[in-house]
Parts: structure tokens; C-alpha cells; sequence
């Protein structure tokens, strides 16, 4: 799960490769990160956990590089609100 994130909040290197982009393409949007996370709860992880994470990531100094690249806060704050335990009415 903590991969799963800091690799989603990370985003795609400047240096990649044609397939490393592709890949990113195919796995490393919202979705998917969601979907990948979801799994992990239904095998152990408590939504605890992940909260906790993403806090220690925008708290934490051993994260500040990956908080100084640009749109990672932004990516950080969806995975933050799809997690977050208000946010579980529908939204029609």
C-alpha cells in the first residue's frame, strides 16, 4: 500500500521510458491506485493506515522531495478525499 501510494504521489520521472510511460498510462491513474488500495484493505490494511500514511508523506521531513514535485500535493489530496471517512455518501 505505502509503495502503491508514494509511487501514484510520485508521478512519471522527466528521464522515462516509452515503456515505463506506457505503463504509467495504463496503471498510474486514479482509478487504478484506488483499485490497488481497496485490495489491500480487503486483505488487511485498515483505511486507518492509509490515512495515516498520507499524513506522515505531507508531514513528514523524509518526504520532502517527494512533496517539492510539482501536482504531487494534488494527486496526494485525491487519494486523500477517496480515503477519507466523510467521504463515503454517494455522490449522484
Amino acid at each position: 500500500m505505502e509503495k502503491t501510494i508514494v509511487k501514484y504521489v510520485a508521478g512519471l520521472p522527466d528521464n522515462a521510458s516509452m515503456w515505463e510511460k506506457k505503463q504509467h498510462k495504463r496503471y498510474g491513474n486514479l482509478t487504478m491506485i484506488c483499485r490497488q488500495i481497496d485490495y489491500d484493505i480487503k486483505h488487511g490494511v485498515t483505511q486507518q493506515q492509509v490515512i495515516t500514511f498520507l499524513e506522515k508523506i505531507q508531514h513528514n521531513p523524509s518526504f520532502s522531495d517527494l512533496r517539492s514535485r510539482s501536482d504531487s500535493l494534488d494527486r496526494m489530496n485525491e487519494v486523500m478525499e477517496h480515503f477519507s471517512p466523510l467521504n463515503k455518501a454517494s455522490k449522484w
